[in-house]
């Protein structure tokens, strides 16, 4: 089932028990998902917490996320729980102080970009950067139905970085890898061979040094891959701390005795095997940079054509709990960024900005028209828009953009809520209502899928 020369390696591999390892991969994924602190306060029931992370759980199988609305109005996330092991490394090589800036440099699907998001706090700043447009969409939605308001989305290449010397307060490089900690799916073992592991090997050296300029001097870089392969691991930090005035974060794992600590001369990472851990196969290490590291003084210029108007302004404070200096009038659009104008602007004139924080409103014909950033944002400020508790049915219909049939509906802007938690708006015209879904997200399964799904249950 497995390419010989992967079996050979790891069969001589220091730190791995290969016959464990093996039989583990060809049995089932664990299944494993995060709560997000900031919309939902119950655990799903039957499940057991994943221990090196505060909000994630272990299912008993996998459900229909497709079909669950608290999927799509972001109170969880599907994360592998291996992966989630940043939370620890996070609290543990770095300062968890106030207004962090924070890169997640291959961002996409958004999962670690989600809980670093949470980790930062109100006043932290996240770039979640993703190269390839369209996974770079999907990253997008991901940040946008988790709603903290503290992150923007990029689309740049690893190399732009360098124009923001001495940036970043930590840098996260999740990198491309040759995915032997996937070999649970036959696609990453169908496409593996040696000669991708060298290639990826070099790929993740010249992208861990396009972005070091941007980590500031006692940063900290998190690495990781999803694979076991130590030239993609453990000998690529030996080759960057002895290329770089860098040093090796040595992490405390009393508490997580199934994590295996690989110490490859002085260096220290994190090794994930399935067969010990409940999870995918997963590495993962912490380097300071020491050293001199020059800083660019951005230049304090706005751009002057998003100064927002006074309604503008009236709007957002109407509508959500973000800071007036925070909101720009972009075109249409009133958006609240997730940082101040002139951070936002040093960072536009470098990078491609995908999402910009949270859009408020867009303006046609004289109407302002809330988004669905706004409905799913934790800033939005209750009470504003009329709300509407909707059956399971009735969420699928808004969520499929079903026309819906909702009773006892004031006219003008309402939000639909499923379990207390806003899923979009919707508008009542009188002689119809107007589902603001977005078309490229809604729901696609036929109404077979939909009667055999089975909905996660949640407890207190």
């Amino acid at each position: 089932m497995f390419p010989e020369e992967f079996v050979r390696r790891i069969t001589a591999q220091e730190y791995i028990n290969a016959e464990a390892l093996l039989e583990a991969l060809q049995g089932p994924s664990p299944v494993s998902i995060r709560i997000n602190p900031l919309k939902w306060n119950r655990r799903p029931s039957d499940s057991g917490p994943v221990p090196w992370c505060s909000n994630g759980f272990y299912l008993p199988a996998r459900p229909s996320y497709t079909l669950d609305p608290l999927f799509h109005s972001g109170c969880y996330y599907p994360q592998e729980a291996s992966g989630m092991f940043l939370e620890q490394v996070f609290l543990q090589a770095s300062c968890p102080a106030g207004n962090l800036r924070v890169l997640d440099l291959c961002g996409a699907p958004g999962g670690k970009s989600t809980l670093l998001s949470d980790l930062i706090g109100q006043d932290g700043l996240l770039v979640s950067n993703e190269v390839i447009r369209s996974r770079a969409s999907t990253l997008a939605e991901t940040i946008t139905k988790w709603g903290s308001g503290n992150t923007l989305v990029t689309q740049s290449d690893p190399a732009v970085f360098a124009r923001l010397p001495g940036f970043f307060d930590v840098i996260l490089v999740d990198a491309p890898c040759s995915g032997e900690g996937m070999f649970r799916t036959e696609i990453a073992v169908s496409e593996w061979s040696a000669e991708n592991t060298s290639l990826c090997a070099e790929r993740q050296k010249r992208i861990i040094m396009d972005i070091w300029p941007c980590l500031k001097e006692d940063g900290i870089l998190i690495y990781s891959t999803c694979t076991f392969n130590p030239g993609e691991n453990e000998e690529n930090i030996k080759w960057l701390t002895t290329h770089n005035e860098a040093e090796c974060i040595r992490l405390d794992l009393k508490s997580f005795k199934e994590i295996t600590e690989i110490d490859y001369q002085g260096i220290f990472g994190y090794g994930f095997y399935p067969g010990k851990v409940q999870g995918e196969g997963f590495f993962i290490s912490a380097i300071r940079k020491k050293g001199r590291q020059e800083k660019m003084v951005p230049r304090i210029s706005r751009i002057t054509e998003l100064k927002p108007g006074k309604s503008d302004l009236q709007i957002a404070s109407e509508w959500a709990d973000f800071k007036g200096e925070k909101i720009i009038k972009w075109g249409d659009e009133i958006i609240a960024l997730p940082c101040c104008l002139e951070e936002y602007t040093h960072l536009y004139r470098n990078l491609r900005i995908v999402k910009a924080g949270t859009k408020l409103s867009v303006s046609k014909k004289n109407d302002n028209i809330p988004s669905h950033d706004l409905a799913l944002s934790v800033r939005l400020k209750k009470d504003v828009f009329p709300s509407l508790p909707v059956s399971l049915d009735e969420a699928i219909a808004f969520l499929r953009r079903d026309n819906l049939s909702v009773s006892n509906m004031p006219k003008g802007w309402n939000i639909l809520t499923y379990n207390g938690i806003n899923l979009g708006f919707i508008k009542n015209i009188g002689s119809r209502i107007n589902n603001y879904f977005p078309v490229e997200w809604r729901i696609r399964l036929d109404a077979s899928a939909i009667r055999q799904a089975t909905p996660i249950e949640w407890v207190e």
